[in-house]
């Protein structure tokens, strides 16, 4: 009879250690993670092959003689760490689906007891074994793994959500820096014609010919075109730094590294904005939106999951004990608690509460999601017409400097004019180059209240690995 409680024992013991999950320490470093970060650069032999894999093309020559938006979005996907947590959240809710499919363990209890006025010939051990198998009702198992399901595709939808709000900074970084590269490029140019209409006010000056107040302006304006590159090169830092940050690159990995700015450095097209269109983009594409939908599925799950906990749940019982050398069987019984003090009616009103919540929060994205839409509708259409505005002051500038020079050419006026009207067109250029940045921001803000690109292109694909460089 030891020798059969023993065994009893052992196997007790394996089945419980069967399948068991051991833990491994992954401690978090600072030091090892911010030199890992520093490390980052764009001709990494890992981004090659994930920029192969989502662009389905080769990547020849590697790297890149120059990275545009599609190739920075991508490396973005690839080391931008709000991707990484937005993943990292979805294995959280894929495993929340094997949570829920769970059946509940059955249990076993073992109950010894001594007797201590036993015979002296007799075992003075009772020894029992007492068996519960929880049976589930009414459908509840598959209510749960539905709504963990559910929450599942709400984070995939938010790493949809994240992957856009990335290509969003990223395109917001790079026309940040295109801006500050043209202008520098305008600017100086308007510099150099400062210089020349100095020296030419400075000559009249001597003859007399003009006022010592129209050589001082001439200097203030050559001083503030001065302090207007000053503050443009610092904006070109400034662009290239936040461009890293939207990559998750650290500043070091872009300085040698040139830019493709196409599209751009296009004009947006204003007749493919129809408003109709663009209003059913947003309030039925967007990831938040989609996001929010899957979240009132699961709230609408939890509340049926709630009303079937209204029926209780089984538990099928059986035992076995040896008493003084007789051995005893239980016949199974069937426990089952009684809904007599209440019937589930404080969870199910909450589930319900939470569902009217989740169908209020969707209401109020898409309210919020046409609000947005519609303004940075009109703001482009806006943008559109003053970019178009400049252009226009542009192309009567373009004329006026050409006749200054045909007038030149001619004998009829002189080289201040021509350095004049070339000034005037360099500054309509520069109002042109900020009207075109302008127009380009507000397309940028009504993509990002759509999620999703009118420029005919796509987004670039991303990855819903859990680590892309693992």
């Amino acid at each position: 009879m030891q020798q059969s409680a023993r065994c009893s024992a052992l196997l007790l013991v394996l089945s419980l250690l069967t399948g068991c999950a051991s833990f491994q320490a992954k401690p978090l470093l600072p030091a090892e993670t911010g030199a890992a970060f520093e490390s980052r650069t764009l001709d990494d032999p890992s981004l090659i092959r994930f920029l192969e894999i989502n662009l389905q093309h080769d990547m020849q020559p590697w790297p890149p003689r120059s990275w545009n938006l599609e190739l920075l979005t991508q490396a973005a996907f690839y080391y931008h760490p709000d991707l990484d947590v937005a993943r990292a959240r979805w294995a959280v809710a894929e495993a929340g689906v094997i949570t829920a499919g769970h059946r509940p363990n059955p249990s076993v209890a073992f109950s010894p007891i001594y007797v201590s006025n036993a015979a002296g010939s007799v075992f003075p051990w009772v020894l029992g074994l007492n068996f519960d198998i929880p049976i589930e009702t009414a459908g509840k198992r598959g209510y749960r793994i539905a709504q963990a399901r559910q929450l599942s595709a709400a984070a995939q939808f938010n790493i949809a959500m994240v992957a856009w709000q990335v290509h969003s900074r990223v395109r917001a970084s790079l026309l940040s820096l295109l801006a500050a590269e043209r202008a520098v490029v305008i600017v100086q140019r308007r510099l150099e014609l400062d210089e020349t209409i100095v020296q030419l006010v400075e000559q009249r000056l001597t003859f007399g010919e003009i006022s010592q107040h129209e050589v001082t302006q001439a200097r203030i304006a050559l001083n503030q075109d001065r302090l207007t590159l000053q503050d443009l090169q610092k904006q070109r830092a400034e662009a290239r730094g936040q461009l890293a940050a939207a990559v998750g690159l650290p500043v070091s990995a872009l300085e040698q590294v040139a830019m493709m700015f196409d599209p751009l450095e296009q004009a947006p097209n204003g007749k493919a904005l129809s408003d109709r269109e663009v209003r059913r983009a947003a309030l039925t594409n967007r990831p938040d939106l989609l996001g929010a939908l899957a979240d009132y599925e699961a709230m609408q799950t939890a509340l049926q999951l709630e009303i079937a906990k209204q029926y209780p749940d089984f538990h099928l019982g059986t035992g076995y004990s040896w008493e003084l050398g007789e051995k005893r069987w239980w016949l199974p019984s069937l426990n089952l608690a009684l809904p007599v003090f209440n019937q589930n009616q404080g969870p199910i009103a909450e589930a319900e509460a939470r569902r009217q919540e989740a169908a209020a929060r969707f209401t109020a994205l898409q309210a919020q999601v046409a609000a947005e839409t519609d303004r940075a509708l009109a703001s482009t259409l806006a943008a559109l017409n003053k970019l178009a505005t400049a252009e226009a002051l542009l192309a009567a500038q373009d004329q006026q400097q050409q006749v200054a020079q045909s007038l030149f050419k001619a004998g009829e006026t002189d080289r201040l004019a021509v350095a004049s009207a070339q000034l005037e067109y360099e500054t309509a250029a520069l109002a042109r180059l900020n009207a075109h940045i302008q127009a380009q921001q507000a397309l940028g803000l009504l993509e990002d209240a759509v999620q999703r690109p009118l420029d005919q292109s796509e987004v670039p694909p991303f990855s819903l690995e859990t680590n892309p460089r693992g």
